[in-house]
């Protein structure tokens, strides 16, 4: 899944790409670099974001959906989908009414009561993340007893919400929202024991892409709030995870650079490979 920010203000590349000629030119990178989906989002989650309006998210992202479907179509691309990085069910909605095949919501359906009802009406696929709480308080949501079993619990709970509004087990993928109200320690143990997420039996997406807690490993200040580590150096970090999150049973893995998760895949697919011949 390749991420596509329509947004002045998102962590690591607000404002590259919130022009519909800018952002399709983007998605036709991350096309050729083997994104199975792109994941289309017009608000930012990075700690301390402000919301915006439905009307402001829908202006961003509609118009970009719109012409990558367009150049999907006349190019007989079906085998790349458009998935809508959204907390709100309108925006949703018209994202999937644009032709988008999956919403991806961050809050799990709790920033709106009626993700759950659009999700069952389109029949979209539909990400159900952990979350406890927007990005100007979720910082001061990290507290737990077993970060691990504490996810896995609450998803639990949405998930359950989900399927008593008429979402079919089918349609739903869980994500163990690393970054959302984890600290450092917390997101590490999380994705040392997935485990307990698989335990619930339902495909998995992973999004640790160039995020706070693989930046501050890199960073000789471990607790600095913004580790000062490039791009580049991220998404090198974000692929070697991936290539070691490969043991897992994983649905899709959220990433900005496509193409060095891609090369990190063959590297270990080729060991692999050698390994069993």
């Amino acid at each position: 899944m390749g991420v596509l920010n329509v947004t002045p203000d998102s962590f690591s590349d607000g404002g590259k790409f919130n022009s519909v000629d800018s952002a399709l030119d983007h998605a036709r990178l991350l096309i050729m670099g083997g994104a199975d989906i792109i994941d289309i989002g017009g608000e930012s989650t990075r700690p301390g974001a402000n919301r915006i309006s439905v009307s402001e998210e829908t202006g961003r992202v509609i118009p970009v959906i719109e012409a990558i479907v367009a150049e999907l179509v006349a190019s007989n691309r079906t085998d790349v989908l458009l998935s809508i990085d959204t907390m709100n069910a309108e925006t949703a909605a018209a994202a999937v009414a644009a032709g988008a095949k999956i919403i991806n919501d961050v809050s799990g359906g709790q920033a709106d009561d009626q993700m759950f009802s659009v999700a069952a009406s389109t029949e979209a696929t539909l990400v159900i993340s952990h979350w406890r709480g927007f990005s100007q308080t979720m910082d001061s949501l990290a507290n737990y007893k077993d970060v691990a079993t504490d996810v896995a619990t609450e998803l639990e709970v949405q998930i359950a919400a989900a399927i008593a509004a008429g979402v079919k087990p089918s349609q739903i993928v869980i994500d163990p929202g690393l970054g959302f109200a984890k600290d450092i320690e917390q997101n590490w143990k999380l994705v040392a024991r997935l485990d307990e997420i698989e335990k619930l039996n339902y495909p998995i997406l992973v999004g640790a892409s160039r995020k706070r807690f693989i930046a501050g490993v890199l960073d000789s200040d471990l607790e600095a709030e913004s580790p000062n580590i490039s791009n580049d150096r991220r998404d090198v970090a974000t692929a070697v995870l991936t290539a070691l999150l490969l043991q897992r049973k994983l649905w899709g893995i959220r990433v900005h650079n496509v193409i060095a998760t891609n090369d990190a895949i063959s590297v270990v697919a080729a060991l692999r490979s050698a390994e069993q011949s």
